[in-house]
């Protein structure tokens, strides 16, 4: 793997840390198929239980690299290619990753998250921000539409009207702006973000992977469909979490007055 993206796995907790810091750790094609292939891995691995996703250096992702999408664009011209084909190639397959995994992923944002970069932050399933980091929508900014994501994570989290004032008037968020907001789960000091990201994403590979598994389908469901059909979904999905060793190690624990230590399965 390159070294654009780090990956640690250690005792069911995968740690992907995007690690272009010199370039506020903006995507170039490089770091685009490091963490799409990290990603992948850390949802088909089934000894990874919770997925953390942070980053070096004082930006979280600042999106796209503009600098390679300058020459993407003069190629694109000279060829009649398409220079955002990495929307399909690289964005879309790291969104779905995110959001489809069955375990649990946090953002450990330590610092700007921009672009692209907001959107991997929104498809997570918990934010811990450090008091220092900012979001910005930045794609009409540079006169183009959302991606990753962000069209149909930020309304959900905030509302269709205050996702069109930052989509169209793109500007910086403050961590305290993003938890009032509702996009930041948790605001840390920025000295303590790695640590308490970690603490995070350690209690939740620690818990009922076939539970938080559900729940994370129960709630992608429930976006897009009617209360009947969602409660129709929600059965179909206790029934599995229902059968798993860690609802019986759960209810045994619970009546043994313990604390339940879960299997992951």
């Amino acid at each position: 793997m390159a070294d654009t993206v780090l990956m640690d796995v250690s005792d069911g907790l995968a740690t992907i840390t995007i690690n272009r810091p010199d370039a506020m750790n903006a995507m170039n094609t490089e770091a685009k198929v490091a963490l799409r292939e990290a990603l992948l891995e850390a949802a088909a691995d089934s000894t990874v239980r919770a997925v953390l996703l942070t980053a070096t250096g004082r930006a979280f992702c600042v999106g796209q690299d503009l600098k390679e999408h300058v020459s993407k664009l003069a190629e694109a011209g000279e060829s009649g290619g398409n220079a955002l084909s990495t929307v399909q190639e690289h964005y879309n397959p790291i969104v779905r990753a995110l959001t489809e995994m069955e375990k649990p992923v946090v953002a450990g944002v330590n610092g700007v998250a921009a672009g692209a970069g907001f959107g991997f932050a929104l498809a997570a399933d918990y934010r811990v921000v450090a008091d220092t980091a900012a979001f910005n929508t930045s794609f009409a900014g540079v006169a183009l539409t959302a991606d990753s994501g962000v069209s149909w994570t930020l309304p959900r989290l905030i509302g269709r009207s205050r996702a069109a004032d930052l989509l169209f008037f793109p500007r910086s968020i403050s961590a305290q702006e993003a938890y009032d907001l509702g996009i930041a789960n948790k605001v840390v000091p920025a000295a303590d973000l790695a640590k308490e990201a970690a603490a995070v994403a350690r209690a939740l590979a620690d818990g009922p992977t076939v539970a938080y598994a559900s729940l994370k389908a129960s709630m992608a469901y429930g976006a897009a469909h009617t209360l009947s059909e969602t409660l129709e979904k929600e059965d179909e999905l206790q029934t599995r979490a229902g059968a798993s060793q860690d609802h019986t190690i759960a209810v045994q624990a619970f009546l043994a007055k313990e604390r339940p230590k879960y299997l992951g399965r």
